[in-house]
């Protein structure tokens, strides 16, 4: 089983009608990684604290629906986290975030987690906000010292880190109990102050890190392992609606073809394991962006497709 531990909250989006209205769409980095990993088929868990009001409500039913399984949820009287979502001419999506007392940032430390976990994933803001990303923290050496392939997709979002060299101090000391580390060219320059991608990908992987996946956009995906760039992928060729959930669901996607196939050592991937890995998460994205929200597809939709440009 994957569990994906982290936030679930409510994006206010542009109506496609009125830009000039917002609706609510729901959302949250680990959110959509967890609907990304559970509509592909793989059973997966969402660790989080959602709050008991109408929103908390229609992300659970949503996971459920999504078949992820919600039994690690805790919920509470907080309200949900939300984030207004601006969009450029590209359909790239920026952030504002309202996290004051939301429920998620209170999610505790549930101990160890189940014995079917084979696939732990952590990120965005479920990482920078406490008390949560203390409890998130502790569950990530825990179970990377018992053996879980652990995931980590830091997410950046810079305006709601107080101190950027704090963060990037306490990121450096989780990279030993992180074997899959996926940044997008952003997170890469951000974390490293303008340091190019390979240079930053070698210094993680000298910490301890065992793949770093970098996602770039429309110039596709790559993987660095010690044996250095081993593999590439353009990214999908579609019309782009918008970018939300992009990044999420290559995540999702790649560990559930993981999860698939039983990998549990990357170190020992092939690179042409690797870029079938990268190409099913390309072609997993490319449904995402073409749609409006995030809105990963199922392995039927996937199947479809790549059936449909034989």
């Amino acid at each position: 089983m994957i569990v994906s531990g982290g936030e679930a909250l409510v994006d206010l989006v542009p109506a496609e009608s009125d830009p000039d209205l917002l609706v609510p769409r729901l959302g949250g980095g680990p959110y959509n990684v967890a609907l990304a990993a559970g509509r592909l088929g793989v059973p997966t868990a969402l660790l989080s604290r959602l709050s008991t009001d109408r929103f908390g409500d229609a992300l659970v039913a949503r996971l459920a629906a999504s078949g992820v399984d919600t039994s690690m949820l805790q919920r509470g009287p907080e309200p949900t986290t939300l984030a207004v979502v601006a969009l450029d001419e590209s359909g790239a999506a920026r952030y504002s975030f309202y996290t004051e007392g939301t429920a998620d940032r209170l999610v505790a430390d549930p101990g160890p987690l189940p014995a079917d976990t084979r696939i732990l994933s952590l990120g965005t803001l479920g990482m920078v906000l406490e008390p949560g990303v203390s409890a998130y923290e502790s569950v990530l050496h825990r179970e990377a010292a018992r053996g879980v392939l652990t995931a980590l997709d830091p997410n950046i979002r810079a305006d709601m880190i107080d101190d950027g060299d704090a963060y990037r101090e306490r990121f450096a000391s989780w990279l030993p109990s992180v074997r899959l580390l996926k940044v997008s060219d952003d997170d890469a320059e951000w974390l490293t102050g303008g340091g190019s991608a390979a240079s930053a990908a070698e210094t993680w992987l000298d910490a301890g890190v065992d793949a770093v996946v970098l996602t770039r956009g429309g110039d596709g995906l790559s993987v660095f392992t010690a044996d250095g760039e081993v593999a590439q992928v353009p990214a999908a060729d579609v019309p782009v609606a918008d970018t939300i959930g992009a990044g999420d669901t290559v995540q999702g996607a790649l560990l559930a073809w993981l999860a698939d196939r039983g990998v549990t050592n990357l170190a020992a991937m092939t690179p042409d394991a690797w870029k079938q890995a990268l190409a099913y998460a390309s072609r997993a994205a490319g449904v995402t962006v073409s749609r409006n929200g995030a809105e990963p597809p199922t392995s039927n939709e996937l199947t479809e497709g790549q059936n449909a440009s034989v």
